[in-house]
């Protein structure tokens, strides 16, 4: 197998490294990428200020998602938990002694490229793994690799080395962008779940107030709470509430908020959703107690309250949005519904269900309702008693 070793400082995480990493991952035809965040680099000091070691792992995890490439990329902590400085001889060795007989190949920018040799135990690094040195930008020419390439063979002549200038790569100073969140900017030039959760951490000043952010904030706030899988999802859901909101008179931004946070908990165990409900004192039935399905609408309702300050509508919106309950509110149903039919959904029956709820609001709802019972009941699944109390309710 032929593994990629991305490693760096990620302060924070960017488009340059993301489209860089993705473009070597396919020019090399890696089978895994491994993404190591530095826990104290050795060739330059952490500016004052900067996320914790974890924070910037955290904000590693959710650039990774961001690729695209599922399980074949992983994000690694051995260095972020290394005591002393983070050396890429001790961590390859570390990763040889694990993947023993994979090809190992470490990626990394130009400027990196043309001081390896002044690296810790270069020819250490050398005979652990293959080289894939990226140009960011056209400056980074092969004029420029071939002097570095060939000082490195007269050196270490086993060496085994790769060049390559990837053509419309994002060239970013980190530096630079740092400055920029300081600022009020820079947004464009990040992952938008990386984004937000600078702004949810309060990362590089941004000094975000939670409770009174514009849409075009929240947004990426609410993302960076997702699994990458789950964000089409989500915007999906957003868009229907718009639509849904707009046909039957409801407040289109409440509507939403409400879309956008509805699954702000979702990616949690069933241990940290339990936690969760201890923390907000939230009652659980006997069901609930054993169904992870049924928590994160409690939980995510919780933390849209004490986290973003939502009001009581759009709070109770999403604490019924996956199991319903009879005498739903107006929002309540646009909620449930949208996230029943927003456009990433593909079920038997999901069109005529999408036409009902644009026809009639109610009648939508019963048979989105009625569906579901039947469902759980053809899985042998136990259906919640609130379900059947709002389908019975609309049925009369």
């Amino acid at each position: 197998m032929k593994i990629g070793i991305y490693g760096g400082t990620f302060n924070p995480p960017h488009l340059g490294h993301v489209t860089a990493a993705r473009a070597v991952f396919e020019l090399l035809k890696l089978e895994k990428l491994l993404l190591v965040p530095a826990g104290l680099p050795p060739h330059k000091a952490l500016p004052a200020g900067s996320p914790t070691p974890d924070q910037r792992l955290e904000m590693t995890r959710l650039a990774a998602e961001a690729l695209g490439l599922g399980d074949r990329v992983e994000v690694l902590d051995l260095e972020v938990h290394r005591e002393g400085k983070s050396f890429t001889a001790d961590t390859l060795a570390q990763l040889k002694a694990q993947y023993s007989r994979d090809e190992l190949w470490l990626l990394m920018g130009t400027d990196m490229f043309l001081t390896l040799q002044a690296w810790h135990e270069p020819e250490r690094i050398l005979s652990l793994a293959g080289i894939a040195a990226f140009g960011r930008t056209e400056e980074d020419t092969e004029e420029l690799f071939s002097a570095q390439r060939d000082a490195l063979y007269k050196r270490f002549p086993t060496a085994r080395l790769f060049t390559l200038t990837i053509p419309g790569v994002i060239d970013v100073s980190s530096t630079r962008l740092r400055e920029e969140l300081a600022a009020g900017e820079g947004s464009k030039r990040l992952p938008p779940a990386v984004y937000g959760y600078i702004l949810r951490e309060n990362l590089y000043g941004t000094g975000a107030n939670l409770c009174h952010l514009p849409l075009l904030k929240l947004r990426p706030v609410a993302l960076s709470y997702l699994k990458h899988k789950r964000i089409p999802h989500v915007l999906g859901t957003e868009q229907e509430a718009i639509h849904l909101a707009e046909r039957y008179g409801a407040d289109v931004e409440k509507a939403r908020v409400a879309a956008l946070l509805h699954d702000c908990t979702k990616k949690l165990d069933m241990a940290a959703q339990l936690a969760l409900c201890r923390q907000y004192d939230i009652p659980l039935d006997e069901l609930e107690q054993t169904a992870l399905k049924l928590l994160h609408a409690k939980t995510g309702a919780a933390v849209a309250r004490d986290v973003f300050g939502v009001d009581e509508e759009i709070y109770r919106a999403i604490w019924w949005h996956t199991t319903g309950h009879a005498g739903m509110t107006l929002l309540e149903k646009i909620i449930y519904l949208a996230d029943y039919i927003e456009p990433t959904r593909d079920f038997p029956g999901v069109e005529t269900l999408r036409k009902a709820c644009y026809e009639n609001l109610d009648q939508g709802l019963l048979l989105g309702l009625e569906m579901t019972v039947k469902e759980m009941q053809e899985m042998g699944n136990p259906v919640h008693h609130a379900t059947i109390e709002a389908r019975d309710a609309l049925k009369g």
